[in-house]
């Protein structure tokens, strides 16, 4: 197996992750405004299991940027700074390395 083909796969998993990480974000906030407007009621077993997972897989991320951005108007906006973050500075940084590694490779 040659070293490009390797390389692809492994960058197109990582960008994957990164997408699915994405949802995991985006599906913190619905399940956070959801029980927050009383629509889902923490103290059933399955939300509290579903909405402690995805709190522990945020957190580390959100808890930084929590620290620097203060809520606004009691809204945390740090989930939307993540996105952004993931969205216009990691995938392009990954995206410019990728092509710096393919170039090197040819």
């Amino acid at each position: 197996m040659k070293v490009g083909p390797l390389i692809t796969i492994v960058f197109r998993l990582l960008f994957e992750l990164i997408q699915l990480y994405t949802w995991v974000v985006l599906l913190a906030c619905l399940f956070s405004f959801l029980i927050g407007f009383g629509i889902l009621d923490p103290r059933e077993r399955i939300v509290w299991k579903i909405y402690n997972f995805l709190s522990r897989m945020t957190e580390p991320l959100l808890q930084p940027i929590r620290n620097i951005l203060p809520p606004v108007a009691n809204i945390d906006l740090s989930p939307i700074a993540l996105l952004l973050l993931i969205q216009y500075v990691l995938c392009p940084v990954l995206g410019k390395i990728y092509g710096m590694m393919l170039v090197g490779i040819a």
